[in-house]
């Protein structure tokens, strides 16, 4: 006698073993698409964009989005979701971005970001105290410049004025970019963390975006003439070397106002506006925000 179960190995074994390879097709198929659809509405869920690279900036935002750590370190988040990533001139080829939504749900990325080459600037003729500081005088000096500028940027604001997208502070000749090893007076010295534009002293300088003025110093020891204007969200832009301050601290300034002149003070060779930005902790580039410089104003015209 054959039992029913024996019946189904011997002259069903074909069809059966059909059925059921056909079930696990189907399964697969519903689960690739359920995980096609669920990164379908996880991207629709959160917006990143910007530049992916060493140096660059990244605005995110979701509707639904709590919370933020880029690396573990919590970010601020806006009322609509809206926050910054920056990644520093030696930014790991990975950051790790966790994202938590207002249903209690969570969310980790893996961003990849792309390294860069950077120059190598040398730069002769600076006085030997503005490359190698020895006195007592300038040491202190040096100490509480660098004291001020940390308490101008200490500032974690909700604003938003970074929404308005940059502009450029000046145009002329780019004589110097980010990231570029310094070499001066034939010492090694630490990065350039800004872009630098050629243009005579008296030569108005003007507000990138929204802001607000965290510092206005005439004199610094190595910056000279120094402006901090803070974008909300602890993204801020520096002016480095101007002859003149035309905006004082607490002043609220609108993109495209003059704010300084360019000049030629604190450690420099010439005339020029060195541009620098900072978001929390990262030195970022501030030439990745704005549109290439117009080729007239390469020459100075």
């Amino acid at each position: 006698m054959v039992e029913v179960d024996d019946m189904n190995r011997v002259s069903g074994a074909g069809p059966v073993n059909s059925i059921r390879h056909g079930r696990g097709l189907t399964t697969a198929l519903l689960w690739l698409v359920l995980l096609m659809l669920a990164h379908t509405a996880s991207a629709e869920r959160l917006s990143l964009q910007g530049e992916f690279r060493q140096g660059g900036l990244v605005i995110g935002q979701g509707e639904d989005v709590a919370r933020v750590w880029q690396d573990q370190v919590a970010v601020r988040v806006g009322e609509d979701g809206v926050f910054l990533l920056g990644f520093g001139r030696d930014a790991q080829p990975t950051v790790e971005l966790k994202v938590r939504y207002t249903d209690g749900s969570e969310e980790i990325r893996t961003l990849e970001v792309a390294a860069r080459e950077y120059r190598i600037q040398r730069i002769d003729g600076l006085p030997p105290r503005k490359v190698t500081p020895r006195s007592a005088e300038d040491l202190k000096r040096i100490r509480d410049d660098v004291a001020a500028v940390k308490k101008a940027r200490r500032l974690d604001d909700a604003r938003e004025d970074f929404r308005s997208g940059f502009i450029w502070p000046v145009t002329g000749p780019i004589s110097g970019v980010y990231g570029s090893q310094r070499v001066l007076n034939g010492k090694p010295r630490r990065p350039h963390f800004g872009v630098d534009i050629a243009r005579p002293t008296g030569t108005p300088v003007v507000a990138p975006a929204d802001g607000v003025i965290t510092l206005a110093a005439p004199d610094m020891f190595f910056s000279g003439g120094t402006l901090i204007i803070d974008h909300g969200h602890k993204l801020s832009s520096s002016f480095l070397h101007l002859s003149r301050l035309l905006v004082e601290e607490g002043q609220v300034v609108k993109q495209g106002e003059v704010v300084g002149e360019v000049g030629a003070t604190g450690r420099v060779t010439g005339a020029h506006l060195d541009w620098r930005m900072n978001l929390r902790d990262q030195r970022i580039d501030p030439q990745l925000l704005v549109p290439p410089m117009p080729a007239q104003s390469q020459t100075g015209a």
